[in-house]
């Protein structure tokens, strides 16, 4: 083996030209390959960061109560409205069951909230609004209220209300003004406006207002529980698995964020064949290459394997010398390739920096250990059709020649 293995060097050092070229090229196709690899995955991060990753990867919602029914005499049907409520759905016990859900691993943060419908009034300005309470000191737990603050403090007290730009603009107010807010309860208070955040998705900025959780609780007439709670992973692609664990500990009904989110993922599945698909032709290229210049050195080394076969190596011995030569080409464009590669991907910033407009690559999905394994499997495979051809050489023609 060690004498092959001297015999395939010596070939390789025979012609370094010829040898530094077939590495170059392989070196190319493995750089193609770590490159698509680093950008396919970290486009996928980036989609999902910014279509995931500022809302609630699990979901615990408040069910609405079905009001009661009567049955009439004549067999009508009748549905009993509560006058002057519109009976928020809630969930009672929450504060029972938040220290089960932090407990659970892979959990970032949890968020107890109160949502509700309202209407902000300034003058004669008037804008309906979605309000959200919030508990204070987990204001950016699910939506980094904080990173997207522009002005004032993303800090909510009493008495305080925090702005999305769009809103505040439409509205003319800036922090420290007062404005009144009116609930879909009718329950008004008077709010200083603390914060203003602004990002960049105009349904949030133009129509969501953030205030306390005991200020939320008098404005829909709540005196205790919650009417969500939404939870922030820190993998977002194990919300299923965290979902069910939550259901089984609480009997709560937890809610992941895949579901109703087939399109995007159908969209990223497409995305990442594409990836595969591409990643194959770079694979291609580097067996079609070393193939190529295998056979070409076979056929340039005939009569030195016919003096081996003369001098009683065996075919086995032949091809495991020409095996031994792919795989050492292999190993070789495989670490250049993937030296380069990563220096090449190092300017660039990392997942939790990307930036719009910009190429969301991501060095850590490189796939450097897979693209060298890939590339000397490959090295192997394309060697075995030349490897064979020279073991069919015949002794004395070989000579002859």
């Amino acid at each position: 083996m060690l004498y092959a293995l001297k015999i395939a060097a010596r070939y390789l050092t025979a012609s370094r030209a010829q040898t530094a070229l077939l590495v170059t090229g392989v070196a190319v196709g493995v750089f193609i390959f770590i490159f698509m690899s680093a950008l396919i995955g970290g486009l996928a991060e980036f989609i999902l960061s910014r279509t995931v990753g500022d809302i609630s990867h699990v979901t615990i919602q408040a069910e609405t109560d079905d009001p009661p029914l009567l049955i009439s005499p004549q067999g009508h049907v009748l549905v009993v409205a509560e006058r002057g409520s519109t009976r928020i759905a809630t969930l009672a016990e929450a504060a029972t069951f938040l220290p089960l859900i932090e407990g659970v691993a892979g959990i970032k943060a949890v968020s107890p909230q109160i949502a509700g419908a309202g209407v902000i009034k300034r003058g004669a300005q008037v804008s309906q609004v979605s309000v959200i309470g919030l508990e204070p000191g987990r204001e950016s737990a699910i939506l980094d209220l904080e990173g997207y603050l522009v002005d004032g403090s993303v800090r909510l007290g009493s008495g305080l209300i925090l702005l999305g730009r769009d809103l505040a603009d439409d509205l003319a107010l800036t922090v420290g003004q007062t404005l009144r807010l009116q609930s879909a309860e009718g329950v008004t208070a008077a709010l200083t406006v603390g914060g203003i955040y602004q990002t960049g998705n105009g349904g949030v900025d133009g129509a969501r207002a953030f205030v306390s959780l005991s200020v939320a609780r008098t404005l829909f007439a709540m005196p205790q529980g919650v009417t969500r709670i939404e939870i922030k992973l820190f993998d977002l692609n194990a919300a299923d698995t965290i979902a069910a664990r939550i259901r089984s500990l609480t009997g709560l009904d937890a809610v992941p964020w895949t579901d109703g989110a087939e399109q995007l993922m159908e969209a990223l599945d497409a995305q990442a064949q594409t990836g595969y698909v591409l990643k194959t032709f770079a694979l291609i290229t580097i067996v079609i290459g070393v193939a190529s210049a295998l056979l070409l050195s076979t056929y340039r080394r005939r009569p030195e394997i016919g003096i081996m076969r003369a001098m009683g190596a065996s075919r086995g011995f032949v091809v495991f010398v020409f095996v031994t030569q792919g795989a050492l080409i292999g190993v070789m464009g495989g670490i250049t390739g993937a030296a380069l590669g990563y220096l090449a991907l190092l300017p660039f910033p990392s997942r939790d920096a990307f930036q719009a407009g910009t190429l969301p690559i991501d060095i850590t999905q490189g796939s450097y250990g897979v693209a060298i394994a890939l590339t000397v499997i490959g090295a192997i495979l394309a060697s075995i059709l030349p490897a064979r051809s020279a073991a069919r050489v015949d002794p004395v023609t070989a000579i002859g020649q």
